[in-house]
């Protein structure tokens, strides 16, 4: 009986460590939420600053596309205003040919005209009449007026001749006039084409120059994203690990009490069987005591009979069996709080493809997809508003329950065999570690916490350690 109380006794005194434990547990969780608030506000000041730097690149992608095709038509009108331009020098290359020619033929000419205007003014206009007066023969007079009047004539000729050629001149000087002021006007313009041309190879410059630095920070941000994967999986190793090593801890603790407790009931068994012979023994002597004062009693009471002293009657004394040794049970340690099964075995694979989704929402994301220039998902996003309840998908026991970089407000179950359910970007957390949780009980609420920019839910299945797709388990 000792040794069971003494068992109940180190049970209390676990119980009361416990006690102690989950009240120091409860200030590390107020200072936990404290700074949980301070970094909920940074998160969100990040978020904003993400949404805007998304605007600022979908901007920024669309003046680029404006951009290129400013370019790709500058590049193209100077090219047009470059063979506009050669087509012009070929103009002028012909009227510069062409004047050439008329300034020869006009000079020709002029010359000419000189020589007959020379000749015509020292023989005078009396020629003619002594002509007609000589009264030679009349037929020397005849030719000579008929040479004299093709002489005019061929003056004539000339003069009209010089008078088309010093119009064509002119005409050609207003021709190399309009084409040299075309030129200007094309020279014109492919400045301008040329200056638009730098502008908006300066703008591209500068958006190409934008968007390598944003491409910089999305591969940090793929960078961090593949750090918070290993954070994940090295907390789940971590939380196998010692969910292994205290089942094994609680099936040895479980083995010394029922050790204990056997070696104390045997120990309760042998001290009663003792007392049983104790009593037995002593009643059977008192049987015999008894016997032997009838028969004294009777001889005494024969006539003539000398009297025989009657024997001592026997004083009971308390009859007590040997106490067995007591062990001390040493210090019995609560069990940590995620200590203790799970769920029954196999009970998580029986609910397979019948598991309800954890979050009322919009699935915007889903196993293996990528995510963007980083790595896979590994689980889906649910869209949901923020506040939703987040519920457990199958029963189990809380194995994690804290902020984590990456994934916010996360929460983790273990149900058993080797599976956990993981509940990520939470608003708040409704459970602690080992609180045990039944399937559709509200775990935590949705939000959008660890950086994410949408309000929801990041879910997650793994088995031993892997990321498992959840499609085949939960109905979404």
């Amino acid at each position: 009986m000792s040794t069971l109380l003494a068992v109940a006794l180190s049970g209390a005194f676990s119980t009361d460590a416990w006690a102690q434990r989950q009240t120091e547990r409860s200030r590390q969780k107020a200072a936990a939420e404290k700074q949980r608030a301070g970094i909920q506000q940074k998160l969100q000041a990040i978020k904003r600053d993400i949404s805007q730097t998304e605007s600022a690149k979908e901007d920024a992608a669309d003046t680029l596309a404006e951009s290129e095709a400013a370019i790709s038509n500058a590049n193209r009108a100077l090219r047009d205003l470059q063979e506009e331009q050669g087509a012009t020098n070929t103009r002028l290359q012909d009227l510069a040919a062409q004047q050439e020619q008329l300034n020869q033929t006009i000079a020709a000419q002029q010359k000419q005209l000189a020589k007959l205007l020379r000749e015509h003014y020292v023989a005078g206009n009396e020629d003619r009449i002594k002509l007609l007066l000589s009264g030679d023969n009349p037929n020397r007079i005849s030719r000579d007026l008929q040479l004299m009047a093709y002489v005019s004539q061929a003056q004539a000729r000339l003069l009209g001749s010089l008078r088309g050629n010093l119009a064509q001149v002119e005409a050609n000087r207003d021709q190399v006039e309009n084409a040299q002021q075309e030129l200007e006007e094309i020279a014109q313009e492919q400045l301008d084409q040329k200056a638009l041309l730098e502008t908006e190879k300066a703008k591209r410059a500068a958006l190409l120059n934008t968007l390598s630095t944003r491409l910089a920070d999305q591969r940090k941000q793929a960078d961090r994203l593949e750090q918070d994967e290993e954070r994940m999986s090295g907390l789940v190793t971590r939380l196998e690990r010692l969910i292994r090593e205290q089942e094994e801890a609680e099936r040895k603790r479980q083995a010394a009490l029922a050790a204990k407790r056997a070696k104390a009931k045997a120990a309760a068994e042998a001290k009663a069987k003792a007392l049983a012979a104790a009593r037995a023994k002593a009643a059977a002597e008192k049987a015999e005591r008894d016997r032997e004062r009838e028969r004294i009693a009777r001889e005494n009471a024969r006539p003539g009979a000398k009297p025989k002293p009657m024997p001592e009657p026997i004083k009971e004394a308390p009859i007590l069996a040997q106490e067995p040794d007591q062990e001390d049970p040493g210090p019995s340690e609560p069990p940590p709080p995620i200590l203790g099964p799970a769920a029954a075995s196999g009970s998580f694979t029986a609910l397979k493809g019948r598991m309800a989704s954890p979050v009322n929402g919009t699935v915007a994301a889903r196993f293996g997809g990528r995510r963007g220039d980083g790595p896979t998902w590994k689980g889906n996003f649910i869209k949901a508003a923020e506040g939703s309840e987040v519920r457990a998908v199958a029963p189990g026991r809380v194995v994690h329950a804290d902020w984590m970089r990456g994934f916010g407000n996360l929460i983790i179950i273990d149900h058993g065999d080797g599976y956990l359910s993981i509940y990520g970007n939470n608003q708040s957390l409704l459970k602690r570690p080992g609180d045990s949780v039944r399937a559709g009980e509200a775990v935590a609420s949705a939000g959008n916490t660890g950086g994410n920019e949408e309000s929801g839910l990041y879910f997650e299945l793994r088995h031993r350690g892997k990321a498992i797709d959840p499609a085949g388990w939960v109905r979404f």
